[in-house]
């Protein structure tokens, strides 16, 4: 395909792209082609760190043979060209390093529930996108695969742990890659990068095969879009649950696609500039972001009030910590069956062996105390929302931050989220509790930098609806960064 349109093409959303291919304008080779010259043309971003190209010619040349994308029954993103974040989206006979060097060479042996789900609804898988170690940072500078450049800053991150995928989708190399999120890994490169992001609600979609939860339900997984009618199609994909999943979401009432196009009732929202935590270093641009942000609201009649829901900020970061330094001992373990050997030290970041060290001490009382916190502060807060319906927040405390910030060891597990939380705030309390939460790209700092403001819901359906009356109301879609593909000034 001729780079022209190719770099034309970027400027399409999933949804558009496969309506293109089911009219017969392009065929699905001939999108991923394009996604393919979009890809080699921003190498230099580090965001794609595993081409699975021919894989992906293989599963568009049998979708266009097949005849299903002229049909109008494929669905609304078939033909659609995807990318796979290497972390909690497996798929059987491709590399999955999760960002570490001790499984540099790990293979996946079976896909994930979500990825079979992406397959089905013929989105063509042509590569993975690059992520912190088993996603523990807030930023993609992994030792393995090196740091993702912000295309719209390299002095910046893109935000991490789904970093890869955020930067892919803001400089235009796909309409939507995968993401997954623990305490803020979608939203925070989401807001970094100028995106849409999404954590849905706890439940919503299995870990199948081989997991029931991640996090003990701190982990959801979903994606980033330039489009919010994108981000509700993929939740639609993805939404459901696997035989033996130890809990779901309830179905919702529409599809979230429908639900994103319709006017929503009039919402009681609180709204919230301050930040959960030990810390006033709010930057006031985020500020300004988040109040405009609220007028939007109340110009589309929604009611308003300031307060916040109270949480206590120790029982949370404990909790938080606790829960990281189990999995990383587990992640050890995996590692270890691997290698077939005891890991060295040096084969892991430095912040992920002081994860990984606590983890062979933390007790099983310490365990479950941890997993009885998440659990009360969930009913505190839920109690604090009572007669509101949505929570507005900012997504980050500060624009997008400098390298070298989210990713250090900070001598415990603890001390290192207390520096995370200092920068994101609100994120982890959507995961804790289990909430839906979505950032969008409303502000920009006086520099060009975007900035994300975070709507809180029990249910993704409303968050959707007012995602997309915003949408309206302060469109997004033409502001594109510095390094957008195709650019030449």
């Amino acid at each position: 395909m001729d780079s022209t349109l190719a770099f034309e093409l970027a400027d399409t959303d999933a949804i558009g792209q496969a309506a293109l291919a089911a009219a017969g304008e392009v065929t699905a080779v001939e999108l991923l082609d394009a996604a393919i010259t979009r890809v080699e043309a921003t190498r230099t971003l580090n965001a794609v760190i595993t081409d699975l190209f021919e894989r992906g010619r293989s599963q568009a040349a049998a979708l266009d043979e097949s005849g299903v994308l002229r049909t109008g029954q494929a669905g609304p993103l078939a033909g659609t060209p995807f990318l796979l974040k290497d972390l909690g989206t497996a798929l059987a006979g491709a590399g999955e390093s999760m960002g570490s060097r001790a499984l540099r060479d790990h293979i996946a042996t079976e896909s994930a529930w979500t990825v079979d789900r992406y397959l089905d609804a013929g989105l063509v898988v042509f590569g993975k996108t690059n992520t912190p170690e088993w996603g523990n940072h807030c930023t993609t500078e992994p030792l393995l695969s090196g740091p993702t450049v912000n295309p719209w800053s390299s002095t910046v991150t893109p935000g991490g742990s789904s970093g890869g995928s955020a930067a892919a989708v803001a400089a235009g190399v796909v309409p939507a890659a995968s993401g997954g999120d623990g305490t803020g890994s979608i939203r925070v490169p989401a807001s970094c990068c100028g995106v849409v992001g999404l954590k849905p609600r706890r439940g919503r979609a299995s870990f199948a095969p081989d997991g029931g939860h991640g996090l003990e339900g701190l982990v959801n997984n979903h994606a980033l879009t330039r489009t919010v009618r994108d981000c509700a199609a993929l939740l639609d994909v993805i939404a459901g649950t696997a035989p033996g999943d130890p809990y779901s979401a309830p179905a919702p009432a529409v599809p979230f696609l429908q639900a994103a196009a319709q006017a929503p009732p009039a919402q009681r929202i609180l709204i919230a500039t301050s930040s959960p935590f030990h810390t006033d270093r709010i930057n006031p641009e985020v500020v300004a972001a988040v109040e405009s942000t609220g007028r939007l609201l109340e110009g589309l009649g929604h009611r308003l009030e300031p307060g916040a829901p109270t949480i206590d900020p120790d029982a949370v970061a404990d909790a938080v910590a606790v829960l990281h330094t189990v999995s990383n001992a587990e992640l050890y373990e995996l590692a270890q069956a691997h290698l077939g050997r005891t890991p060295h030290e040096d084969e892991f970041e430095p912040s992920t062996w002081v994860m990984i060290r606590e983890g062979f001490t933390t007790t099983g009382l310490a365990y479950a105390n941890a997993i009885a916190a998440i659990h009360a502060q969930t009913r505190r807060f839920a109690a604090g929302m009572a007669g509101y319906d949505v929570l507005l927040v900012p997504t980050l405390l500060t624009g997008p931050p400098p390298y070298g910030l989210l990713n250090q060891p900070r001598g415990t597990t603890r001390a290192f989220f207390d520096v995370e939380f200092a920068t994101t705030g609100w994120t982890a309390l959507a995961n804790v509790t289990g909430w839906a939460a979505i950032s969008l790209p409303l502000g920009q700092t006086r520099d060009g930098l975007p900035i994300g403001v975070q709507l809180m819901a029990p249910d993704e359906a409303i968050l959707l609806a007012l995602a997309g009356q915003l949408e309206q109301a302060a469109p997004w879609a033409d502001r594109t960064p510095p390094r957008w593909v195709g650019k030449t000034d």
